[in-house]
């Protein structure tokens, strides 16, 4: 089954949002390098958390700007370093909170994989292990935290397999890239991944195609508020 008439091309589209998240901070996760999935796994972290985008990025840039990019140097910040730079970021209603997970997980991390994201990747024995071992790294991580980062790993790490994001499921109903009554999250995603390759794209550029729908999509939430507005 195909999409109705698709409004808009995927190409196109990309370009106007935007491409993936990880792009967007200067992470080049092509060559699937460890420090650059840490990188991109640190600004997860931050994007899960209950705050804007905007506030995430700037204290990811924040992160960068003092060279806290690696687990161990998330570690040897400690927690009194992490709470100053969150706060520098913009954290501050959720700076002691966050401070404590970032410091958990990473442990976790240099515990259990050497700190290397990739051998937990290879540890994993399918798709849903590699989500558990993810929020098994620590309280805190959650879905919503494991899909962001996953989305991003999609089409470069076999088992990455999150679910669509609902802010994108919409984004491509609106735009017409999927019908209305497609109701199954694998069908959903396999007409876009169609959509995708039929516009001449690879699959490790997918999350590109992905990224500009949650960005749409959050678009849209937000043009709900608008219209709806609190009494």
């Amino acid at each position: 089954m195909r999409t109705g008439q698709i409004k808009k091309n995927p190409i196109d589209f990309v370009a106007e949002q935007g491409g993936s998240y990880a792009f967007v901070l200067g992470i080049d996760l092509i060559g699937l390098k460890p420090i650059e999935i840490y990188k991109w796994f640190l600004a997860a972290l931050l994007y899960g958390t209950r705050i804007s985008e905007k506030i995430a990025t700037h204290t990811w840039q924040v992160f960068q700007k003092h060279h806290v990019m690696s687990p161990r140097q998330v570690i040897n910040t400690g927690w009194g370093g992490l709470v100053a730079l969150l706060d520098e970021g913009g954290y501050a209603r959720y700076d002691f909170k966050t401070a404590t997970k970032l410091l958990t997980v990473n442990q976790a991390l240099l515990s259990d994989y050497d700190g290397d994201l990739n051998q937990l990747h290879a540890a994993a024995n399918d798709a849903c292990d590699l989500e558990q071992r993810i929020m098994a790294l620590g309280k805190g991580i959650g879905k919503v935290t494991t899909q962001i980062f996953l989305r991003e790993m999609r089409g470069r790490w076999c088992y990455a397999k999150p679910a669509l994001s609902p802010l994108a499921w919409r984004a491509a109903t609106e735009i017409g890239y999927l019908i209305k009554n497609v109701k199954n999250d694998a069908r959903a995603l396999e007409q876009l991944q169609i959509i995708w390759s039929d516009a001449n794209q690879t699959a490790a550029k997918f999350p590109d195609f992905e990224a500009a729908l949650v960005r749409y999509g959050l678009y849209l939430r937000h043009q709900d508020k608008s219209d709806h507005p609190n009494p």
